[in-house]
């Protein structure tokens, strides 16, 4: 029987509140992080990913008392992100309540911080959060999306699948990949991305950035080979609830973990 499909709530936080904007820029403060994670908890969400959205722009340490507290009030796994760039960093994170930590431009800076990690916690812990943008075919990067780091602000010249590859040697357990270009924009995710990195590597991969109606995450899923789907502002909005999505995709033919 194939694995059924996760329907994943991203909660980028930003000094202490859930914020969200469109590729990275106008960002706009939601709420408390606690309060969300516990609505999408209710609704029925497969797992939870929380992103401090300045950390690594900033040099910040996470926030680890959000994590905590947000531990306290759900029961299903969550990730969090940002700033994680030790092993002690990680070890705060999951002893606080996480399941997973995400690396995403520490792990571009120190390659062997996903190994390290991988070492200390598992694999199945260590998930990298990878930002990709469509580059020009002019530009010397094979498959035509290079990887972006500092919330989108750095490039860095890497080829967006061979970094997949390259995670996935080094002990990673999961990718989480977001691309730029359709962030927030809620026009469908970026499915030739999303499976040039299925169909490049062995461990899930998780679509992120574009979901807007129920069958955009079927798209991800079935034609962007994704295992998982990330969303965030049609659920912040209100446009649409996890079991409502759900509901979309099992109708569609989607195998997945309904609520209750």
């Amino acid at each position: 029987m194939p694995l059924t499909k996760r329907v994943i709530v991203c909660l980028d936080v930003r000094n202490g509140l859930v914020t969200k904007g469109v590729k990275f820029q106008g960002n706009v403060d939601l709420g408390d992080p606690v309060d969300y994670a516990r609505r999408y908890y209710d609704q029925g969400a497969d797992e939870l990913v929380f992103y401090d959205i300045t950390a690594s722009a900033e040099g910040r340490g996470l926030f680890v008392d959000v994590v905590r507290r947000v531990a306290e009030a759900i029961f299903i796994p969550f990730a969090v992100g940002g700033g994680i760039r030790s092993v002690e960093a990680m070890r705060a994170v999951l002893l606080a309540g996480a399941e997973k930590v995400s690396l995403n431009s520490p792990a571009v800076r120190d390659p062997a911080l996903i190994t390290a990690g991988a070492r200390a916690f598992g694999a199945q812990c260590v998930v990298l959060g990878m930002d990709a943008k469509k580059v020009p075919a002019t530009t010397a990067i094979p498959s035509g999306y290079e990887v972006v780091i500092d919330g989108g602000r750095t490039p860095t010249g890497k080829d967006a699948v061979a970094w997949a590859k390259t995670a996935e040697t080094l002990g990673a357990g999961e990718i989480c990949l977001n691309a730029i270009d359709t962030d927030g924009v809620r026009n469908g995710y970026e499915l030739t991305i999303t499976r040039l990195v299925a169909d490049a590597v062995r461990i899930p991969v998780i679509a992120s950035g574009g979901g807007g109606t129920p069958e955009h995450l079927v798209d991800a899923v079935t034609k962007g080979g994704a295992d998982a789907a990330l969303v965030a502002s049609m659920v912040h909005y209100g446009d649409h609830t996890v079991g409502a999505i759900k509901q979309a995709m099992a109708a569609a033919g989607v195998r997945v973990r309904q609520a209750g």
